[in-house]
């Protein structure tokens, strides 16, 4: 257990932590930043691109990465989460776990402990669509840039064969949790988002229906550091997607679900429709929605893939996904609401658009915090902890940021004076 005294905790690493925390430190601010992943970067490191100029994260990723790096007035904990929060405003002490990675940073991410081990673990960052080894660096950009033992091999041999293939002497197994005691004047929330988990709704078939995925998986499976290096195939069989359904509102906008409209799973859908386009010039993309949401700057990007001949987009609210016996593709039924007829498409892979549910929902600050009905945190509260990013709202990234920044000034002018 030891003690420090800094201006500011940010709790999650994801963009918006990244960016609060950057932003109160170039201010002046000493900043402590924690996250619970073994790296920063939270779900924009599982992007394949952004939208509307589809550009790939890494770019905006590796700037925070150096700011970071290069800023002496923060400093950084990952697999760290938060145990304890006392005191209020301008006077706050949280005690945090770290969480042992059983890596030092004598790593040079050489990768000979990976080469080592030969214990598999599901692979977190493509939502366990494969594995990695046990000893693993968490992805090809990942910072910090060192590797990490997962815990379930801790005792056995190969954590052994892990410590003797390693020659800089990186690997510690007697590495042990450690409690830091915080002293700030501020704590900026910013735990993100979980996606609805979607298999609660048993007519959509994910994991029944081989082939039918979530959103985020698909985002994996485009990208080129994706559990099929970039090529768009089917679980199942390896064969390559040629056709595509993208259900809109998989469990959102449904009272027995989730109730709210997440209001980016359009632009995610309009987005990943040009992943098979590019890839796969042939195949066709059936969009399937209840409204579309592409307000202000984004409605341009939604004219430009509405123009494609071979994305089709149906007004619908889609009933039923099942197995069809003679294709051996997948069913999808529903009712095009335009022209009054039912649908009944066969094609070879279903993407089904998750909502967002906010961090707060399953872990909430032990000091009030204002949510609404749905966990996100709605204002500060009595307690002065001030949320930014997806655990207030919906936000694609660049709103994230910008939120995220206003929480870094309401934190600074909360120090203020201290």
């Amino acid at each position: 257990m030891s003690d420090e005294r800094k201006n500011i905790l940010v709790v999650g690493g994801g963009i918006s932590g990244m960016t609060a925390a950057v932003e109160a430190a170039e201010a002046g601010a000493e900043v402590v930043l924690v996250e619970k992943n073994p790296y920063l970067g939270g779900r924009v490191t599982s992007l394949n691109q952004y939208f509307p100029k589809l550009c790939p994260p890494q770019c905006g990723l590796e700037i925070n990465f150096r700011r970071i790096k290069n800023n002496p007035k923060i400093s950084f904990h990952t697999l760290t989460e938060v145990e304890s929060i006392t005191g209020g405003p301008g006077n706050y002490q949280v005690t945090v776990l770290v969480n042992p990675r059983y890596v030092n940073d004598n790593c040079t991410a050489c990768g000979k402990c990976g080469d080592a081990c030969e214990a598999e673990i599901p692979n977190q960052l493509n939502y366990g669509m494969d594995k990695v080894k046990a000893a693993y660096l968490p992805h090809a950009m990942a910072f910090p840039f060192k590797y990490v033992l997962a815990p379930e091999i801790i005792g056995t041999a190969d954590a052994q064969k892990c410590a003797q293939a390693c020659v800089y002497k990186a690997i510690d197994l007697e590495m042990q949790p450690a409690k830091i005691t915080y002293d700030v004047g501020a704590i900026i929330w910013a735990t993100g988002w979980d996606p609805y988990e979607v298999e609660k709704v048993d007519y959509l078939g994910l994991g029944k229906i081989p082939n039918v995925l979530t959103s985020l998986m698909f985002e994996r499976l485009a990208a080129h550091n994706g559990p099929s290096g970039g090529k768009i195939l089917r679980p199942s069989d390896g064969r390559e997607v040629k056709s595509i359904a993208f259900v809109q509102c998989a469990g959102s906008r449904d009272e027995n679900h989730l109730a709210y409209c997440s209001g980016i799973c359009c632009l995610a859908s309009l987005k990943q429709a040009t992943y098979i386009r590019e890839k796969v010039p042939e195949s066709r993309a059936h969009i399937y929605y209840i409204d579309v949401r592409a307000m202000g700057k984004y409605e341009d990007f939604y004219t430009r893939v509405d123009q494609d001949e071979n994305i089709i987009l149906t007004k619908s609210k889609i009933a039923r996904i099942s197995e069809d016996p003679e294709s051996g593709g997948i069913l999808v039924e529903g009712e095009d609401i335009g022209k009054g007829a039912k649908i009944k498409q066969v094609v070879d892979m279903v993407v089904l658009a998750v909502g967002m549910v906010p961090g707060t929902a399953k872990v909430k600050p032990e000091l009030e915090m204002e949510c609404d009905d749905f966990g996100f945190a709605t204002a500060p509260g009595t307690s002065g902890i001030i949320p930014a990013g997806c655990v207030k709202a919906p936000m694609e990234v660049a709103a994230s940021v910008q939120d995220a920044t206003a929480a870094a000034l309401k934190a600074i002018h909360g120090t203020m004076g201290r």
